[in-house]
């Protein structure tokens, strides 16, 4: 199975830190990066692709960063991931947007493999295009919430 890249990986972690601050105004790289843990110059590249994308904006100058351009309930985690690391089918031939036939495939309409991908793509496409990033958001407060109230075990000694 085909795995997200680092550099998407990286990505979501920017977008989902900057929902946490939309409406803030602009947050700056070095905080983003020192946070979330991630390289500067690669989240300087990735954040200036999702800008030549229209997913966050900049602002330069004493008061600039970057910030979302669209609400975290207006972002789907399926459109954030196009955007980096393009179709979300596992092969080619099972792509809705890329879809190219394998070189080997002798019946590209009756192959069990494709059949099989499509189902693959259609349910990850599914969860990632009704998960927006405020979702996402409120899932992890959620999940630290829960873990909040667990009781902290001591071991015997």
């Amino acid at each position: 199975m085909r795995t997200i890249s680092k550099k998407t990986k990286y990505g979501l972690q920017a977008l989902i830190a900057l929902s946490r601050r939309y409406g803030e105004g602009p947050v700056l790289i070095a905080t983003i990066a020192r946070e979330e843990s991630i390289p500067l110059k690669f989240l300087e590249l990735i954040l200036l692709e999702l800008r030549n994308a229209g997913v966050v904006e900049s602002r330069k100058g004493r008061h600039g960063g970057y910030q979302l351009s669209r609400p975290p309930s207006q972002i789907t985690m399926g459109s954030a991931i196009r955007k980096m690391e393009g179709p979300l089918a596992p092969l080619p031939c099972a792509s809705e947007t890329a879809f190219r036939p394998c070189e080997e495939c002798r019946d590209v309409e009756r192959c069990g493999t494709r059949i099989v991908m499509r189902k693959v793509r259609d349910a990850i496409a599914n969860i990632l295009d009704t998960t927006t990033l405020a979702d996402v958001v409120r899932q992890v407060d959620e999940a630290r919430q829960a873990g909040e109230k667990r009781p902290v075990l001591i071991p015997d000694l």
